[in-house]
């Protein structure tokens, strides 16, 4: 199964409840949250990983 990431926006201006990014191929192992920016409001620093 392909790894995933859930993710959460904490931009007060952001609609985004949460987002899960499902992995089809092989990430570099040095991918972060970071890497990646909010599907709704395009800002990449409010974006925060979710522990489940």
């Amino acid at each position: 199964m392909p790894a995933t990431l859930e993710v959460s926006c904490e931009n007060d201006d952001c609609e985004l409840d949460m987002a899960e990014l499902h992995y089809t191929y092989d990430m570099p192992d040095d991918v972060t949250v970071e890497d990646f920016q909010c599907p709704y409001c395009g800002r990449s620093e409010t974006l925060r990983k979710i522990d489940v």
